[in-house]
């Protein structure tokens, strides 16, 4: 006779109801041992202001423009973007094999305090008001043009950044990309067969279940998915099904404010590190489709952090994740269960 099913230590798929794939879960291979590469922990020590250093105010950027002496957030263009407005676009095709359509766009960054060595985590929840804010001003302009307004931070030299002062971008498009539409088309089949929004439906089941949950409150909720691939992945869920970031009440920017400073010091109190990490925003669909049917959609952010074990040893997506399907050995509970423990009030760096 088989031995009993455990989550904890035998392996088993889990579906992804927001994009229709699987992810493998396979939490006996946390006891093997590691002998691979080991990452460089993110340290805090950049400094407060670098001369050289193209975000800092005052600072000449690469194109001869200077930065003004901002004191709060900072927004411009960037220098050297991957969308640009004015291209032409490419020639039609037939062929089934050959396709290619037209891409364009614009993208800024975001610095989020002129301060180099200031992490959210390490601002005030009023700064963190203010970087909201920014974000809310910057999504009403570009909704209006931009068919998807893509809000994202990458944070650390182990997730590509290649500047440590604290800023994030935004990339709007003329299209829909590629995850944001898997995402329209089952959010979408979801509402039409159940006449609620599935997000709405998966908040309420998970503070039913309480297995998953990292922080709440009344507004938001922070879950590390039933179904998450990277190994300390949560989501941040608008718990009154908000469909846009620009939509957001005062009340609800003053608790996301305070759910994300929880959050990322919850994350670099976990290995005692600058938490590297990818992050952005998902919502309805604008420009193009902004009067298009939206009910099925609700608000909510993704955090994609790739260390694993430590601050030097992080997951890879490789081989097996690159070729067939996601795969995890930390099991989502476990990872929410150490997330939920860990003080999110005080950062680790703070005497």
């Amino acid at each position: 006779m088989s031995a009993a099913f455990n989550i904890k230590e035998h392996q088993h798929s889990r579906y992804n109801p927001l994009t229709g794939q699987w992810v493998l879960v396979c939490p006996h291979r946390m006891l093997r041992p590691w002998s691979g590469q080991e990452e460089s922990p993110e340290l805090l020590n950049a400094p407060e202001f670098d001369p050289k250093n193209p975000l800092c105010p005052g600072v000449v950027r690469a194109n001869g423009t200077k930065n003004p002496n901002y004191t709060s957030t900072f927004v411009f263009t960037n220098d050297f973007p991957a969308l640009l407005e004015d291209v032409p676009s490419p020639p039609e095709s037939d062929d089934p094999l050959f396709q290619t359509a037209p891409a364009r766009g614009t993208c800024r960054v975001i610095c989020f305090h002129p301060k180099s060595n200031k992490t959210l985590p390490l601002l005030t929840t009023a700064e963190i008001v203010q970087v909201l804010a920014t974000w809310k001003e910057q999504f009403a302009e570009l909704k209006k043009k931009y068919t998807w307004v893509q809000i994202f931070e990458n944070k650390g030299a182990a997730m590509g950044c290649s500047n440590p002062h604290p800023h994030c971008q935004i990339w709007s498009c003329s299209f829909l990309p590629t995850e944001p539409a898997n995402k329209d088309k089952h959010l979408r089949e979801y509402f039409e067969k159940h006449r609620r929004p599935l997000l709405l439906d998966y908040v309420n089941k998970e503070l039913q279940k309480k297995e998953r949950i990292v922080i709440e409150n009344r507004n938001w909720l922070v879950v590390v998915p039933f179904w998450a691939s990277w190994p300390f992945e949560t989501m941040i869920i608008a718990r009154k099904n908000t469909k846009r970031f620009d939509e957001l009440s005062e009340e609800q920017s003053q608790d996301l404010a305070v759910v994300i400073k929880e959050l990322t010091t919850k994350y670099d109190n976990l290995f005692k590190c600058s938490f590297p990490y990818s992050m952005g925003w998902h919502g309805a669909p604008t420009g193009s489709m902004i009067n298009s049917n939206s009910d099925h959609w609700t608000l909510h952010a993704i955090y994609y952090p790739p260390l694993l074990r430590s601050a030097t040893v992080r997951k890879f997506m490789v081989g097996f994740e690159l070729l067939c399907q996601a795969q995890r050995d930390l099991t989502a509970e476990q990872a929410a269960e150490r997330l939920r423990s860990l003080d999110g009030k005080k950062h680790y760096s703070v005497q």
